[in-house]
């Protein structure tokens, strides 16, 4: 593999891991104060700018395990891309927008198509991240650990924390944050040694 190839894909990688660790400080950090303030203005920020964060995390974690992960790895990075983009969007306008108004005001705009929007959002969001997480069990590129996590947290993430403050959800934004912190650091482990590991990836598993 040439050399500027190399150092792109490396960069690549190196960007998205610390993106991705970006993203699960800014999940677990405000999930820990959560559990003894409640949501604030001072949490209700990091949370809305998280998911931001966790998408150069999951195109460079596609692009590490891609050759291993096969079509099953294709199908589900697209999918949990454009859920990430949507639960995106409506973690976004919840924490910044919703969160500063009266409830009356929410009630009266929560009408028509929103809430089904939402709810599918959170639905394809749900998904992509137990395909994803599937691709990255089969694929074995990854850590078992938080490859499942991925598959199996992240999904109960999406729609738990549509429930109001509690032990739970912090606990919830915690583990999500420590998954993508986990995922994050093997992929920085990676990126030194691309040209020497890109040929495990080529054998199907």
């Amino acid at each position: 593999m040439p050399s500027s190839v190399t150092s792109s894909t490396s960069s690549t990688f190196r960007a998205g891991a610390l993106c991705g660790a970006l993203s699960g400080l800014l999940i677990a950090l405000p999930g820990l104060v959560e559990a003894f303030t409640g949501e604030t203005s001072a949490t209700s920020v990091p949370l809305a700018l998280a998911p931001a964060f966790a998408l150069p995390l999951l195109t460079a974690l596609h692009l590490r395990q891609g050759l291993a992960a096969g079509s099953l790895g294709k199908i589900a990075a697209t999918m949990n891309l454009i859920g990430l983009g949507l639960f995106g969007g409506a973690a976004f306008a919840s924490n910044l927008v919703l969160f500063y108004l009266d409830e009356d005001v929410v009630d009266e705009t929560l009408t028509g198509p929103t809430i089904p929007a939402l709810s599918g959002s959170a639905a394809v969001f749900a998904a992509g991240c137990a395909l994803f997480g599937a691709a990255m069990i089969r694929a074995r590129v990854f850590p078992r650990v938080p490859s499942w996590g991925y598959a199996v947290v992240l999904p109960l993430f999406a729609f738990l924390t549509a429930l109001p403050d509690s032990l739970l959800t912090s606990a919830l934004h915690v583990l999500v944050g420590v998954i993508l912190i986990w995922l994050s650091a093997a992929l920085w482990r990676t990126a030194p040694g691309v040209e020497h590991t890109t040929d495990q990836n080529r054998v199907p598993v």
